[in-house]
């Protein structure tokens, strides 16, 4: 190189091995920052048909045929709802032990057929419903179907797996309950709902260890049962021929009893938050409701995007203000969480005790600049394009697609739905979402929980107002 010869930085030298350079190098120009490329349009995914049929038993079944993987999701939702104050514990160990044996089938026998097929199956419940949901090979969704037909038809619930699942889900549930999520999140359920069967997600220990095999039997008997029930299966999978195997393998499962849904619970009402002790701890969780909007309303989609404004995803105002600038968190979230006839906000963080007070207060700030400073076109367009694009992410595989019609169908709606959603985002205008905002995410449409030690944070949030022991 000679004398006149100008070197770039980060540049390769003829006859020098290349350095390497750095993420500021890569980005950037002798004239400033490359610009990035502007977003290209989203690409739509296509969904299938589903065809959808109610069997003579009262199971209505979904099925869709999605190509790609030869491979079948599964969802079975059967509504769970139980007002016995025993109901939540029984229905625990049902679900721990539905699984583990029936009059034809052992565990490990249950297990390896669905290893042959490459099959899983699971169980959860809660205060709603309860869900098998796996998934398989296409070709095995006889054998997996025969399975769950023989699950739900003849689970025994063995004593010797009854006591080992009971040890094992009083340990989990002595873990879980020591929390703190799990201690901010029955608190806020019951400032909420107050004593309605919902807030019940977790029994206690001692109510699980009271739990015998004959009720958990009693229990799949009375309220397992197809006449209300839900099965979605999406996968690379003929319509009428899975149908058809359905039918043949779940045929035996009948009752005259209909699956009994959860009661709406009350209104979410405005109210002062409620200061909940927890002694020594180091950390305060932060839990916010309001009432929201179901998916039927016209001014859902609005109220979504108004959402992730606020708080619904890492872009929003609220990460901007208490993880970005303030550093009080590492997330703060808000969203929209479905309950039977109805909606509710959300919104939570957790942060330091000595920080409490203060992002308490930059929280409610938040909420109430999202009303009196609405969202702007830019700020609009971003979440837009979030909701429309983690909307069809999450429907561009089996499992997703299952999910979300599985959970559209539990609330009056279906394929249809999904496919106009898009366009209901990309139709709403910043007037709308700022409606939305105004009506939805006031300060004084809120209650909830602070949850921490009272000794140590009392003062600084009592000092806010709004704040009640």
């Amino acid at each position: 190189m000679t004398a006149t010869e100008q070197h770039t930085p980060g540049q390769a030298v003829p006859g020098e091995n290349p350095r390497h350079r750095s993420a500021e190098e890569i980005g950037r120009t002798a004239a400033g920052p490359r610009p990035l490329p502007p977003l290209g349009p989203t690409r739509a995914v296509p969904l299938p048909d589903v065809e959808e049929r109610t069997l003579d038993s009262g199971l209505r079944v979904l099925v869709a045929h999605r190509p790609g993987v030869p491979m079948v999701e599964l969802r079975l939702r059967v509504p769970f709802a139980g007002d016995e104050p025993t109901h939540p514990a029984v229905s625990e160990l049902l679900a721990s032990t539905l699984l583990t044996g029936t009059t034809t089938r052992d565990r490990v026998g249950i297990d390896d057929e669905l290893a042959a097929v490459g099959a899983d199956l699971g169980v959860n419940v809660d205060p709603e419903r309860l869900q098998v949901g796996g998934h398989g090979l296409a070709d095995g969704l006889p054998d997996l179907l025969a399975v769950l037909g023989d699950v739900l038809t003849g689970a025994t619930h063995p004593d010797a797996e009854v006591t080992r699942e009971r040890a094992r889900l009083v340990e989990r549930i002595s873990l879980a309950r020591s929390q703190p999520r799990t201690i901010a999140r029955e608190a806020l359920q019951r400032k909420r709902f107050g004593d309605h069967p919902i807030t019940r997600e977790m029994p206690t220990g001692e109510e699980v260890t009271a739990v015998t095999a004959e009720e958990v039997r009693a229990l799949q008997a009375a309220s397992l049962v197809p006449r209300g029930s839900i099965l979605t299966l999406v996968g690379d999978i003929d319509t009428s021929a899975a149908i058809a195997q359905v039918e043949k393998a779940l045929g035996g499962w009948t009752s005259e009893a209909v699956a009994r849904e959860l009661s709406p619970p009350p209104a979410i009402r405005a109210d002062d938050l409620q200061l909940v002790h927890r002694a020594g701890s180091v950390q305060s969780q932060l839990r916010l409701s309001a009432p929201a909007l179901r998916r039927h309303d016209p001014r859902y989609a609005a109220l979504q995007l108004a959402n992730l404004v606020f708080g619904g995803y890492f872009s929003s105002r609220l990460m901007e203000n208490i993880r970005e600038d303030k550093g009080y968190t590492y997330g703060a979230h808000s969203g929209i969480e479905f309950v039977p006839q109805g909606a509710v906000l959300g919104v939570e963080t957790d942060v330091a005790s000595n920080v409490t007070a203060a992002a308490l207060l930059e929280t409610r700030y938040e909420l109430g600049r999202i009303t009196a400073v609405p969202p702007t076109d830019a700020e609009v367009e971003a979440a837009r394009s979030y909701a429309v694009g983690s909307l069809l992410i999450s429907l561009d595989n089996q499992g997703g697609l299952a999910s979300t019609l599985a959970a559209l169908a539990a609330d009056g709606l279906g394929i249809d739905w999904l496919r106009a959603h898009p366009a209901r985002l990309e139709s709403v205008t910043t007037a709308q979402v700022a409606e939305a905002a105004l009506e939805f995410l006031a300060p004084a449409a809120f209650t909830g929980v602070v949850v921490g030690d009272a000794d140590v944070i009392g003062a600084g949030v009592r000092a806010l107002g709004g704040i009640s022991d």
